[in-house]
């Protein structure tokens, strides 16, 4: 059933939050794959081991869905954001940082846009020469020195109160690569 896409289907993408992190939660991306195949979605590609799976579908996903299928075959529990591939490219489109800093940006793909007291709340001094933007349902992290030592991107986890899932701006471009064919 993972076959081909046809004319009627769009492309998703559909980002794991925590999987394979630290040794934990550890899932096999080909174990991935034939779970979306088994739930009767095509042209089922995953990229690096970070829980990021391409598939298409004659109709629109849900995270819930998804998100229970993994916790009953795997037993992980993890939220899963979706995107399309136009939405996608427009994530890509929207980054408000230079060009020239993009190797040192982190996308923050947040599964429903924060409220206002949350955006309003947000303390971006504390974070020297780290900077955020948030523009809706994504963060842009700008991290010279790297995610490792970097406090800002678990900060918004907590301060924005949406489940938000990172991904470096190499994998955005090549994830947006894979969903448009």
């Amino acid at each position: 059933m993972g076959g081909r896409r046809t004319l009627k289907e769009s492309v998703y993408v559909g980002l794991l939050r925590g999987v394979n992190v630290g040794g934990t939660n550890k899932l096999a991306m080909a174990d991935l794959r034939s779970l979306f195949e088994d739930l009767g979605f095509s042209g089922v590609r995953t990229f690096i081991q970070s829980g990021n799976v391409v598939f298409a579908s004659g109709h629109q996903p849900a995270s819930l869905a998804l998100e229970a299928a993994i916790a009953q075959r795997f037993g992980i529990e993890t939220d899963v954001v979706l995107r399309s591939s136009s939405e996608l490219g427009g994530v890509v489109a929207a980054n408000p940082f230079p060009h020239d800093l993009a190797r040192s940006v982190h996308v923050g793909f947040m599964a429903r846009a924060p409220g206002q007291a949350a955006l309003e709340a947000l303390e971006p001094e504390r974070f020297e020469a780290e900077r955020f933007a948030v523009v809706g349902t994504e963060a842009y992290v700008y991290l010279p020195a790297g995610v490792g030592p970097s406090k800002l991107p678990a900060y918004l986890a907590r301060r924005l109160g949406t489940p938000i899932t990172f991904r470096n701006w190499s994998t955005v471009n090549r994830l947006l690569e894979l969903s448009a064919g």
